[in-house]
């Protein structure tokens, strides 16, 4: 059943951060100018917010919030380390809201990103709305990066609007929040330090019978600094991309027999990967082919990160949120 016509009286966008006083002085004006583009959008009297939460505990990000010196933003600080953490407690500042948006705080929204993201919400009767992530670098990458393609993604590109998801990661993400207490969702905190936490919060939602759709008019910039266009950290990466995937995985499987299933059908898949990657990488060696040669460490990264995960290790990837 379609939201057209409903009544949004809170709205919050909500920030989770750790460590990043630059980008996050740099979001702030600009979470505050898309409030303002959205009045109209959202029946009124619709109370706007914008939330930060601070997951250092020395609490580094709040002089520059309150440099922002706006009554609709709200920070708190957030003792308990990881990102789980972070985001349950902009949850609990939440409650009473009809919608809630993360949005990264290393991240630029595109004009109009959160009118499009609600406007497909109330055309939609969706539960949660996810828009498109591009990642925008600060240097030049390095061609052998580039080849292999560990920042592209495309996966969505030819998605349309309106077309239902089976995840959603939340650093582009509208949530109705009566939804999300109806079936009672909260972020797991076994995932608070490696990540994965977003991914199984939104496969947990449609697996309850919630529906998420996309909105290719969302768009956010992704930032990347030019530490991380490095070989080392785009291998790394994917290594834990697919390593908290698979943690995901196997945390949603039922019982005992079908986790043991589950880290057997990762074990042989990362495996494959290996095999995979191992081939392609001598391709290109003999072939002088550098695409080869990255992409076959790319799907090298990505068996070394599933048969990790099979075996039950758990990779910490956040020193607290933000990421």
């Amino acid at each position: 059943m379609a939201n057209q016509g409903a009544v949004a009286g809170r709205l919050v966008v909500g920030v989770a951060t750790f460590h990043r006083a630059g980008p996050l002085a740099a979001l702030l004006p600009l979470l505050l100018a898309e409030l303002d583009g959205v009045a109209d959008v959202l029946d009124p009297p619709s109370e706007l917010g914008l939330v930060v939460v601070d997951n250092d505990p020395s609490g580094s990000a709040e002089p520059v919030v309150s440099r922002v010196m706006d009554a609709r933003v709200t920070y708190a600080r957030e003792t308990t380390p990881g990102i789980s953490a972070a985001r349950n407690r902009i949850l609990d500042l939440a409650a009473g809201a009809d919608l809630l948006v993360f949005i990264d705080d290393d991240e630029t929204p595109e004009p109009g990103w959160l009118r499009a993201l609600i406007e497909t919400w109330r055309s939609s009767g969706a539960d949660a709305v996810s828009g498109p992530v591009v990642s925008v670098p600060d240097g030049a990458l390095d061609p052998w990066v580039a080849a292999g393609g560990f920042f592209e993604r495309s996966h969505r590109d030819m998605v349309p609007t309106g077309a239902a998801l089976d995840r959603a990661a939340t650093n582009n993400l509208l949530l109705h929040l009566p939804a999300v207490r109806r079936l009672s969702l909260r972020f797991d905190p076994r995932f608070g330090l490696s990540g994965g936490e977003d991914s199984l919060f939104t496969r947990s939602l449609v697996a309850r019978g919630g529906r998420i759709v996309w909105c290719a008019e969302a768009v956010v910039l992704d930032r990347l600094p030019v530490d991380r266009l490095t070989r080392s950290y785009a291998l790394s990466r994917t290594y834990g991309l697919a390593h908290s995937s698979t943690r995901v995985d196997l945390a949603l499987q039922r019982g005992a027999a079908g986790r043991a299933r589950g880290r057997m059908r990762a074990v042989v898949t990362g495996v494959a990967r290996l095999a995979w990657g191992a081939a392609q990488g001598a391709r290109g060696v003999l072939a002088r082919g550098v695409e080869d040669r990255a992409r076959g460490r790319r799907m090298m990264a990505r068996g070394r990160g599933e048969i990790a995960a099979a075996l039950g290790t758990v990779r910490r990837s956040y020193g607290g949120s933000g990421g």
